[in-house]
């Protein structure tokens, strides 16, 4: 109590040194903790199910699909012979559905087997789970409903369970509630789970069956890897259904739950987790800094204390209480700080990052901030203790420089090293993000405004009731002011959902299919004949299509240019005949189509093609209405009027047609925007921790500099009374700055060599190595460090000598 009695008079009577501390301690312990919120969930914290280190995905994974899938034949197979799994269940996605009774609203349904969520580990909050007999073909319909969905649609009400809602007009009965906290093994957002009642009979039949997704828990004592063994003579049962040319392209993958989840948030999380360390590792290194300084003041004090009877662990324990009270008032003022950086981090944050709606400033979180200031506390309260000189030497001290000053400028370079570290990092981020920025699309962006619909599937469940509707949303759409162009289709560039084929299922009239192999992944796409004006895609040869393309007995196909040099080699196009799938009819080639970016920003574009959205005929045999009709489609317009006018226009046409439908409206900047906008929230942080960096460190530097100047102000008196001009002294300060800032970039530059490898998979068309960024990030901490030696060299070089001479 006496040392703590002490320690608050001395941070009292030194106002400026107890804020500058306070305030170095609160940036690193905020930035920190906020950190930690967001990466807890994501790489430490436990999954919301019981046991969930025994959880595991598994399934086939091949180039039409990177996450791992089971054919219906072979999950039934493998579910009545694996060995190693205690359950294995499976679940058939997320898609939109209807709730139909009362006011209308759309919803996400997932189809899971009857044993999905006591696989999970899940019991429901109320109610029952699903039966053997719910997840029967045929079987009357039962849906279990989430949380929100209770609270929102039902007030919360006790007796849910029993109720009958109406959904895509049909009825269903409630079986209960979901827990609050439940999350689908993909995290995906849902709100009602609905039996899959998988038909095995009709999977196996053809030997393909439905696709689905695979968890299983594992036996208890059963471990990945004898999980994975025990499975193989499975997969190489199902292997012999593949056809041999793609059999070596099939894989077999088995992975924990937590891997499936996170994939590529966990090298990220460690890179923010890192930097934020680093930042608080600077603020440690500051505020030992500042307690060097301010000991040399107090090395009289000290002194008295130890010629009195005081140890060295009593000397010593001063010293820490005082930097634990420093650190304990930085760790109240970090953790202020960390909630406002918290909620500026999930409002900037784009979507698809684990769980970091779930982050918040619990116990667990405090537990951290806590034990990362008491150890901050620690390290930067020995630091003036690593410096003591005994006893005897303090007493006979006149305000000289110690001898142990490289200490200080060790701790100064060992900042402007990690800083440098830090700003290469961000550097090279930004550098990534301008590349992925400006990388060509292909096709024209601005003023173009996309509106995309899902037809209720009991309404609209014919491909001719689907085409009426959009040709009067079309009709009505065109007759818009200010719509210069419009067109439809099922999927738009630069990413999203689309319809894919396997590359070699292609057929070339007068050649023979591929021998070997899937050859990648095509895409297509459903268009009317405006989509490539209102795009700006570029016809290079051939034309475009036309009205008389949407007839029923017309078959014309538009490449892109990748498409057709790889199908034709550099022979003419224009008027050959191709066949997906391999089956259908032969489609005629009327035109090339410039190539789009069409996988995203930073990945390889896929081949194309193009076929219209042909008028339906009610009469016309079934493959006849797969002509690119479907439920799903966005609409395309071009327009110079500004988003806001016209979407509320598009909104009304639509809510005219059919008022209980909802459409997304997005322009196509917007679109392309937000596939950075996980690389923008990595440099944006990172830019922002280096920014923290680069500011402690100039403070660090400005701090042991006015100090040295401080305490060689007799020295500078004797050397300017003999001779020396103002602009000498200045660059002898200036010098000994960059003494240490060079020995601190050395460092620097030797981290950053082996930290920029780490950050290669985050990288867009930039070496990890790359020269301009290091050079540029040199540059600026070059100058914002000497900028910070400047002051005090000024200071110096306005020293009068005969009052320093005086004060010696």
């Amino acid at each position: 109590m006496n040392d703590l009695r002490h320690t608050i008079r001395i941070l009292l009577k030194n106002p400026a040194f107890t804020l500058t501390a306070v305030l170095a301690l609160a940036l690193g312990i905020g930035a920190t903790t906020a950190v930690f919120s967001v990466v807890d969930r994501i790489l430490f914290r436990s999954l919301p199910y019981p046991q969930e280190e025994r959880l595991v995905s598994l399934g086939l994974v091949a180039p039409i699909e990177p996450q791992e899938f089971m054919l219906g034949a072979d999950y039934v197979e493998w579910r009545r012979q694996q060995t190693p799994l205690e359950s294995l269940t499976s679940w058939s996605g997320v898609n939109d559905c209807d709730l139909t009774d009362g006011t209308p609203v759309r919803v996400a349904c997932a189809q899971v087997e009857a044993n999905f969520l006591r696989t999970l580990g899940i019991q429901p909050l109320l109610g029952r789970d699903f039966t053997l007999e719910d997840d029967r073909p045929n079987a009357p319909r039962v849906v279990l409903l989430s949380y929100g969905v209770w609270q929102s649609r039902f007030a919360g009400d006790q007796n849910v369970s029993g109720r009958t809602l109406f959904l895509d007009g049909l009825p269903a009965t409630v079986a209960g509630v979901l827990p609050r906290d439940f999350e689908l093994p993909t995290l995906a957002r849902v709100d009602l789970l609905a039996p899959q009642a998988l038909d095995e009979a009709a999977q196996q039949r053809p030997r393909t069956g439905r696709v689905l997704r695979s968890f299983a828990r594992l036996k208890p004592g059963v471990s990945l890897e004898q999980a994975q063994s025990a499975m193989q003579p499975l997969f190489q049962d199902s292997l012999k259904w593949v056809p041999p040319q793609f059999q070596k392209e099939v894989k077999f993958r088995m992975r924990l739950l937590r891997d499936r989840q996170i994939q590529d948030a966990r090298l990220t999380s460690w890179v923010l987790l890192g930097s934020v360390a680093a930042v608080l590792l600077i603020a440690c290194v500051n505020v030992a800094n500042l307690l060097l300084a301010r000991a040399v003041g107090r090395q009289r004090e000290m002194a008295i204390r130890a010629a009195l009877g005081a140890g060295r662990w009593r000397l010593i324990r001063q010293t820490l209480t005082e930097s634990v009270v420093l650190a304990t008032v930085g760790g109240m003022f970090g953790c202020l700080l960390a909630h406002y950086l918290l909620q500026l981090f999930v409002a900037i944050a784009p979507e698809g990052i684990p769980r970091l709606n779930q982050a918040t400033l619990d116990w667990r979180v405090l537990q951290f901030a806590v034990a990362a200031s008491l150890m901050s506390g620690l390290v930067f309260g020995l630091a003036p203790t690593l410096a003591r000189t005994e006893a005897q030497s303090l007493i006979r001290t006149t305000g000289r420089l110690g001898s142990r000053g490289g200490f200080r400028q060790a701790l100064v370079a060992v900042q402007i090293a990690i800083s440098l570290v830090l700003l290469t990092g961000a550097g090279l981020l930004l550098r990534s993000l301008w590349n992925l920025m400006n990388v060509p699309l292909g096709m024209r962006t601005s003023h173009v405004l996309t509106a995309s619909l899902v037809l209720g599937q009991q309404r609209y469940s014919q491909p001719a009731q689907q085409q009426a509707f959009f040709e009067q949303l079309e009709a009505r759409l065109q007759g818009l002011p200010g719509v210069e162009a419009l067109a439809i289709s099922d999927s738009l560039p630069p990413a999203g959902a689309t319809r894919t084929m396997i590359y070699s299922v292609i057929d070339v009239e007068g050649r023979p299919p591929a021998a070997e192999g899937t050859g990648g992944m095509v895409i297509w796409r459903a268009v009317t004949p405006g989509y490539f004006s209102v795009l700006g895609v570029p016809i290079v040869r051939g034309r475009g299509f036309e009205e008389r393309d949407l007839n029923p007995s017309e078959n014309a196909v538009i490449l892109s240019s990748a498409l057709s040099s790889r199908l034709f080699q550099g022979e003419e196009a224009i008027g050959r005949r191709i066949r997906p799938g391999r089956s259908g009819n032969w489609l005629t080639v009327v035109g090339i189509a410039g190539n789009v970016l069409n996988a995203g920003l930073n990945a390889s574009s896929d081949p194309e093609y193009y076929i219209p959205r042909k008028r339906v005929v009610p009469s016309a045999p079934a493959e006849q209405a797969l002509s690119g009709i479907s439920r799903r489609a966005i609409l395309i317009l071009r327009s110079p009027m500004g988003p806001e006018g016209i979407s509320k226009w598009i909104r009304s046409e639509v809510a005219v047609l059919d008022p209980t439908l909802p459409v997304t409206l997005e322009t196509m900047p917007q679109r392309v925007g937000q596939l950075a906008a996980r690389p923008r929230f990595n440099a944006w942080l990172l830019s922002l921790f280096s920014a923290f960096a680069v500011c402690l460190s100039a403070l660090g530097l400005y701090g042991v500099m006015a100090f040295l100047v401080a305490q060689r102000i007799p020295e500078i008196g004797v050397r300017m009374a003999l001779g020396a001009t103002p602009g000498i002294i200045a660059k002898l300060v200036l010098f000994e700055a960059a003494r240490w800032t060079l020995v601190g970039v050395a460092f620097g530059l030797l981290g950053s060599w082996f930290a920029a490898s780490w950050l290669n998979s985050l990288l867009f068309r930039v070496s990890a190595r790359d020269p301009l960024s290091v050079g540029a990030t040199l540059l600026v901490l070059v100058v914002v460090t000497l900028a910070a030696a400047w002051i005090p060299s000024r200071r110096a070089a306005r020293v009068d000598p005969m009052v320093a001479l005086r004060c010696e």
